[in-house]
């Protein structure tokens, strides 16, 4: 006897899981001919159909929770948000000042390195650092010029 529909019929009216209702093997005549809801209610109260417990646990045990450093939420948007606008306006000019030939490939990279170290606090320091660099390149250009020619009149 497959009494499968039936078993679908008294875990709905019961309102239980399908694989928690068990049929009393004496009383299988009468749950084959239980067809509404209320012959299955019926056959319940009479014991024809009994319900199992439960399985596993019951109780809730909450796992603990970690308290890494990758789990700390902080609310950091201002700061980053401050940091990538810098960053790319610092980026974008030193860009623009290296397509005009006004820089060499080492100092765009060492300049590079420092944007991202957060080595500068605004556009007019980093104009004022490649100023100096500048200033720095020339003098001893000058200096290694003039000991050249000092080194040829004697």
């Amino acid at each position: 006897m497959n009494l499968k529909k039936k078993k679908i019929l008294a875990a709905k009216t019961l309102r239980v899981g399908k694989n928690r209702i068990v049929f009393n093997s004496e009383a299988l005549n009468e749950i084959k001919e239980a067809i509404t809801k209320q012959d299955i209610k019926s056959l319940f109260e009479e014991g024809a159909i009994k319900i199992k417990p439960i399985k596993g646990r019951k109780t809730v045990v909450r796992r603990k929770r970690r308290k890494g450093p990758g789990k700390i939420k902080i609310k950091v948007g201002h700061r980053k948000q401050e940091y990538v606008r810098l960053t790319r306006k610092l980026r974008s000019y030193i860009k623009y000042v290296r397509s005009n030939n006004q820089v060499s490939k080492d100092i765009y990279k060492d300049v590079r390195k420092k944007i991202k170290n957060r080595y500068f606090k605004s556009l007019a320091n980093l104009k004022e650092y490649l100023k100096s660099i500048a200033t720095n390149i020339e003098g001893t250009k000058k200096s290694a010029g003039k000991s050249k020619e000092k080194k040829t009149k004697k």
